[in-house]
């Protein structure tokens, strides 16, 4: 089947205090969009890729993919007013005889293959949608002002992460809806089914300076 990735990588990145897009804040020598970039070429589960890019700086996308070597890549446009406008530009690019569409935040750049492998073969078994997801180590509490209204268990609860996979057509459905925080919400207000499967503790999501520290670590 067809796997298509669309890469989310327009985010302004304001709270990194940056003079230029979070994607091409440095990380390492390379801007920050290389080493997701990179890692989705290399996988042998995409088939294709839509890079999303920040108003001004398609071109710069497209010169870093070669830069990489990334075959994979067959369009890059640019994103939207908001995250939600910004994939459903992404996938308004992938063809309509894609099986399964792939979306990830360039702002996770320690994808690791395995979290892909796990997202797309649960298609496979049926489900609409998968999500990589981690366990919530603290309590979690329900507030209302200052008052606590409600401990909730964490054992139901889980952190949800990037990559999200899903059937082409369904996700196409669903994000014709209002906005959302992310696209597994779209999926599930639509009905569909969506299947939580392990995530990865490295995933770890840059926001803001210390973020970039952390990540560098891991590679």
């Amino acid at each position: 089947m067809s796997v298509w990735a669309v890469l989310a990588a327009a985010g302004s990145g304001e709270r990194l205090g940056a003079d230029r897009p979070k994607a091409f804040v440095r990380l390492g020598e390379q801007p920050l969009l290389a080493e997701s970039l990179a890692r989705l070429d290399e996988s042998e589960w995409i088939d294709a890729i839509v890079v999303v890019a920040p108003a001004g700086w398609e071109e710069p996308s497209i010169l870093l993919a070669e830069e990489l070597g990334c075959s994979k890549v067959s369009a890059c446009v640019t994103g939207g007013a908001t995250r939600a406008d910004s994939v459903r530009l992404g996938v308004a690019e992938v063809p309509p005889d894609a099986a399964v569409v792939l979306v990830h935040d360039a702002a996770r750049p320690v994808l690791d293959d395995a979290v892909i492998g796990r997202v797309v073969t649960a298609l496979g078994e049926g489900w609409d949608g998968a999500v990589p997801a981690l366990p919530i180590p603290d309590t979690v509490k329900r507030i209302d002002g200052e008052r606590v209204v409600e401990t909730l268990r964490r054992d139901e609860l889980r952190v949800v992460q990037t990559p999200q996979a899903f059937v082409a057509d369904v996700l196409r459905n669903a994000l014709a809806g209002s906005e959302w925080t992310d696209c597994s919400a779209a999926v599930e207000a639509a009905g569909g089914r969506v299947r939580s499967v392990d995530g990865d503790p490295r995933l770890l999501k840059v926001t803001d300076a210390d973020d970039l520290d952390r990540v560098a670590a891991l590679l």
